[in-house]
């Protein structure tokens, strides 16, 4: 039961991946855009920082009502419609509150935040978020129906209209300016730049949601105030999570500007933001995993063979996080070119990245304890000390080593958490975790990219081919113990010949 459980819990995240990985991934293009197009450095460290604003209030905006939702919607008392409708609603008004506070107070925020020129930039970006914050009740509402292709569909639609529209204002127009202004002029100025970032988001955010209409209105809109009143007992805890987890990895380049003021500033956020871009591969997986395992949990909940699910579920997540690990720092030579070369001086920062992301996935495998026990204020105190630890290492390190504070801030932060949830989760849910299992694969990748990393032969082909012995190392480790040739579909036909 438990390998069917985890062949359905791979076959989920595989298709949710399309719209995380992919999705993820083609946006991912955008940095090289950016990072070649954009005047300097200084004007893609206001991309970082606005879109770390963006994330940050998205968190707050859904305050947790996702995963309310689903804990809700599975509880057979319930009438599911009502849970959605009412989940809908109490997001939807809070976004439409949100949104016309922006429109309204745009020009103070953009004084506060150091934006006085464009103030526009702020309800650009905070109608943004209010769409995307309503959007994600009907997104949650198809992974309940178990339609991962609709659902990778219309999040696959927000890029597929985005990156259209970037390259419009940034590339096409430019050269219609020098070769037909006529055709252009009446709505483009090309010295507006960075600003049609937002225009684009703006405009394929509302784009995506007018799609989402028939999800939106596939039931009765019904408000119960006495379930809504369970859902938010239940979901605002998570709110704290929430805020803590995503300044865990937003508050570095939202703080940015104050420790390091001025253009260098800008200018350093810029190089901190497209080199982390690169280490995205990592954040990738984890949210396709995360789309998947969450309803996989409260599925499983009632299943005799749940903790042994659980547990393998995070041996082979961090089984593939470390091969992502090295497969993106031993060919780094090679996914440097993503950015341009200016940008270059700041990638060293990559593989602290890539490991706080690995932290933070295993943080997010370890939550299913509180979040069955219905004790999310753990999650929520977890994600504080975090947060703590990530605000006191900016301060303390920005000002002196830039944004590599920022990276080890980070790291540090990522690994307390972890540790902090593990011990006390054996305490009030103990699930037998394959340590030993994860413990050799740790250790084996660690000593492979110290390997890679710090051995140069000084011709890329060599360094190439070395490297891609080391990774070939791991692939044979993982098939030797945990991934049997045999056991492949397609692969273990040949293998049979």
């Amino acid at each position: 039961m438990a390998g069917k459980q985890m062949k359905s819990l791979a076959k989920d995240t595989a298709i949710y991946g399309v719209s995380s990985i992919l999705g993820k991934f083609l946006n991912w293009l955008l940095v090289p855009l950016y990072t070649y197009v954009l005047a300097s450095s200084a004007d893609y460290g206001v991309v970082t920082n606005l879109y770390s604003w963006t994330a940050l209030l998205l968190v707050i905006l859904t305050y947790g009502m996702e995963t309310g939702f689903f804990r809700y919607v599975n509880k057979e008392e319930n009438n599911p419609d009502l849970v959605y409708s009412t989940s809908m609603i109490s997001v939807g008004i809070t976004s439409l509150i949100f949104a016309v506070w922006c429109v309204l107070f745009a020009p103070q925020i953009g004084h506060w935040l150091d934006y006085d020129n464009h103030p526009e930039y702020i309800w650009m970006l905070g109608l943004s978020v209010a769409l995307d914050a309503f959007a994600s009740i009907p997104f949650a509402y198809l992974r309940y129906l178990k339609r991962p292709l609709k659902f990778a569909a219309y999040k696959l639609l927000f890029i597929c209209l985005n990156i259209p529209f970037n390259l419009f204002f940034l590339i096409v127009c430019p050269w219609l300016m020098k070769h037909a202004p006529h055709t252009i002029d009446w709505f483009y100025n090309p010295n507006y730049g960075v600003g049609y970032v937002f225009v684009s988001n703006i405009l394929a955010t509302a784009i995506q949601t007018a799609f989402l209409a028939p999800y939106i209105f596939a039931v009765k809109f019904r408000l119960d105030t006495a379930l809504l009143r369970k859902i938010l007992r239940y979901s605002l805890p998570l709110l704290v999570l929430g805020v803590a987890g995503i300044m865990n990895q937003t508050l570095d380049k939202i703080l940015f500007p104050f420790l390091l003021p001025g253009a260098k500033g800008a200018s350093e956020l810029g190089i901190y933001g497209a080199t982390s871009k690169i280490a995205l591969v990592m954040l990738m997986f984890t949210q396709a995993f995360r789309y998947a395992y969450e309803p996989f949990v409260f599925a499983q909940k009632k299943d005799e063979n749940s903790l042994t699910a659980y547990s393998d579920a995070m041996k082979y997540f961090v089984i593939f996080s470390w091969f992502i690990f090295l497969g993106m720092t031993l060919y780094i030579d090679v996914f440097k070119f993503i950015i341009k070369h200016t940008y270059w001086t700041g990638l060293n920062v990559v593989p602290l990245v890539l490991v706080s992301f690995i932290f933070q996935g295993i943080f997010f495998n370890l939550s299913v304890w509180y979040k069955l026990t219905d004790k999310t204020m753990y999650g929520a105190w977890f994600s504080l000390i975090g947060t703590i630890i990530i605000v006191v290492g900016n301060v303390l390190l920005v000002p002196k080593y830039s944004y590599m504070g920022s990276a080890w801030a980070a790291f540090g932060c990522y690994f307390v958490v972890m540790l902090v949830s593990y011990f006390i989760g054996q305490k009030y849910f103990p699930i037998n975790y394959q340590l030993k299992t994860i413990g050799k694969y740790t250790l084996l990748s660690l000593v492979l990219f110290c390997l890679g990393w710090y051995i140069n032969l000084h011709y890329l082909l060599l360094n190439l081919l070395f490297r891609t012995v080391l990774l070939a190392i791991y692939v044979w480790h993982m098939t030797r113990r945990d991934f049997p040739l045999t056991q492949i579909p397609y692969i273990n036909k040949f293998l049979k010949k």
